[in-house]
């Protein structure tokens, strides 16, 4: 059984890894969108789509 500190330094290292993905992916990215899925008030995933922007060349 694990003890309520246990839970609270999981919980936390969890938040802290989530945020970090979200942070990587914005810094990663340069033309698109995240976007985040929560189920009960947790991140679970995080979709990164990158678009791609070419310029006229006429």
């Amino acid at each position: 059984m694990r003890s309520i500190k246990e839970d609270e330094r999981s919980d936390h290292d969890q938040a802290s890894r989530a945020i970090q993905t979200v942070l990587d992916a914005l810094q990663k990215l340069r033309f698109g969108s995240i976007q985040m899925t929560i189920h009960e008030g947790r991140l679970v995933q995080v979709d990164v789509t990158e678009r791609s922007r070419f310029t006229n060349a006429s």
